[in-house]
């Protein structure tokens, strides 16, 4: 699982096994006003080096022109929307079932690091941030479970006595080797970047084959990919205002 670097909001009543009904919007199906899947815009695909786990075949680029005017509309730094919008074109080829849209891993990013900007910090071209972002150490405190690091995760975070999360969508290195992937063609699968790092979490919110144009299992994958229900609460209310911003005219 990745881990937030906050918890934001109040306590939403999906509950922990979802017993409770789950609160959607009016329309009554969350996938007409959270996602956009496929994204409509036409995509550019170019040939792509060869990449390592989990590659992309070639390198695909949301059309520009479509994340300009998302961009602007909704006010997501244009790399990032780029990584969420070919994150979302994957999906459609390689998780076809799934139906995970861009405003769902926007508003993801959102919560977990400000798009990458969290601290001060920049996205830059390459998808990479200007400076890392490292989630606190997972040393038990504050209702946290202690866990201790790989080699992996020392490499990534620098703590060899604590885990931590890192990188845009805040992925533990463990979740990093079940669900990374190289979403940008460059040959490697790296958490710190944004254009795999949104590729991962749409493949860790999917994992299971799950249908996330129904209500109960979007919320169950929110929630599994941090286990508060103000999380899922917030990713939410985020990814509905993405949507709705995205749709005006």
């Amino acid at each position: 699982m990745s881990v937030g670097l906050a918890v934001l909001g109040t306590a939403w009543v999906v509950g922990h096994g979802l017993q409770m009904p789950i609160e959607q919007p009016a329309t009554g199906s969350l996938v007409d006003v959270v996602d956009t899947t496929p994204l409509t815009a036409p995509a550019e695909r170019a040939s792509g080096r060869p990449g390592g786990k989990g590659a992309a075949p070639v390198s695909v680029q949301p059309d520009p022109i479509w994340v300009s005017r998302i961009s602007s509309r909704t006010g997501i730094p244009v790399v990032a929307l780029r990584a969420y919008g070919r994150a979302s074109i994957l999906a459609v080829a390689d998780l076809p079932d799934c139906h995970v849209g861009w405003t769902t891993l926007a508003a993801v990013g959102r919560v977990e690091s400000v798009h990458g900007t969290l601290g001060g910090g920049r996205l830059l071209k390459s998808g990479r941030t200007s400076r890392p972002i490292v989630g606190p150490a997972l040393d038990g405190e504050g209702g946290v479970a202690p866990l201790r690091p790989d080699a992996a995760g020392v490499r990534l975070h620098g703590d060899p006595t604590w885990d931590h999360a890192v990188g845009p969508m805040q992925f533990l290195t463990s979740s990093w080797e079940r669900f990374g992937a190289d979403a940008d063609a460059d040959g490697v699968a790296d958490p710190t970047d944004i254009d795999d790092a949104a590729w991962g979490a749409a493949r860790h919110l999917c994992a299971g084959g799950v249908d996330l144009s129904d209500g109960r299992a979007w919320a169950r994958a929110v929630f599994g990919y941090n286990a508060s229900d103000a999380y899922v609460r917030r990713v939410l209310d985020i990814a509905d205002d993405y949507a709705r911003a995205a749709a005006r005219r």
